[in-house]
């Protein structure tokens, strides 16, 4: 496959919500990388009516051999990543509780948005094993609405409050 047709298939599979193709040049930069470390390689070329010549590339043995050695390492073991959300989270004094309750309700908004588009991309009749990607994006954005449902209920009703003088309080106890 070449790399435009691959940009393209990510793209209608709603896949570049798991991996950012917004500029084709990336596709084109990790296949010069792939190359270079024996993991794909050139594999002919092909050329549509009206369109220049393409490079068509596979995947090599040793390429598959990595590929499978990342799943087996990443599958059973959580990776550390770094979310930005939870470190806004931290910082919530900063904003009134109002202020939090609305962000927060227009963030489950966008969010079952997204929800919804991933539900809703899924050809007919596509094997449950090709959507299971999706299924776990759709099932982490639904947690986060739940979660985030139950602490703007806390907000409304008050289990969930703060104001200055709590704030200089606990930041006078624990600094």
């Amino acid at each position: 496959m070449h790399p435009y047709r691959m940009q393209q298939m990510i793209k209608e599979r709603g896949q570049d919500q798991l991996v950012n193709v917004a500029q084709r040049n990336s596709v084109y930069q990790t296949l010069d990388r792939l190359v270079r470390e024996g993991l794909a390689r050139p594999a002919g070329t092909s050329r549509e009516a009206g369109r220049p010549e393409r490079t068509v590339y596979e995947v090599t043995e040793e390429g598959a051999a990595s590929l499978r050695r990342w799943l087996l390492e990443m599958l059973p073991e959580p990776a550390r990543e770094f979310p930005e959300f939870p470190v806004a989270l931290a910082f919530l004094p900063m904003l009134t509780p109002t202020e939090t309750r609305e962000l927060l309700e227009r963030r489950v908004e966008a969010l079952t948005a997204r929800a919804d588009a991933v539900d809703g991309q899924a050809p007919p009749g596509l094997p449950r094993l090709f959507l299971i990607e999706d299924e776990y994006r759709a099932g982490m954005l639904r947690a986060e609405i739940a979660w985030l449902r139950t602490l703007i209920s806390e907000l409304d009703d008050g289990t969930l409050h703060w104001d200055r003088t709590l704030i200089e309080e606990t930041l006078a106890r624990f600094g």
